[in-house]
């Protein structure tokens, strides 16, 4: 089952309000998407502290519904 990019970022704005997120699906498939979460929230925390705050954004969904997420994170 696939998953729509306006659906993954409005889990990732739901949880992370001041985000700037850009998708883009990479296969045309729906299940293969790369975004671009830029917050200032971000800001000192490592890059893989902020990957596990997009993940947990996503519920549980990255493996199934969204089968491959690639990742891009920063603070601005």
């Amino acid at each position: 089952m696939a998953m729509p990019a306006s659906e993954i970022e409005a889990l990732i704005k739901a949880a992370i309000p001041d985000a700037n997120v850009t998708i883009e699906d990479l296969a045309g498939d729906g299940d293969h998407y790369a975004a671009t979460v830029v917050a200032e929230s971000f800001r000192g925390l490592s890059r893989v502290r902020q990957h596990q705050i997009v993940y947990a954004a996503l519920r549980g969904r990255v493996g199934g519904e969204l089968h491959a997420l690639a990742l891009q994170t920063s603070a601005p």
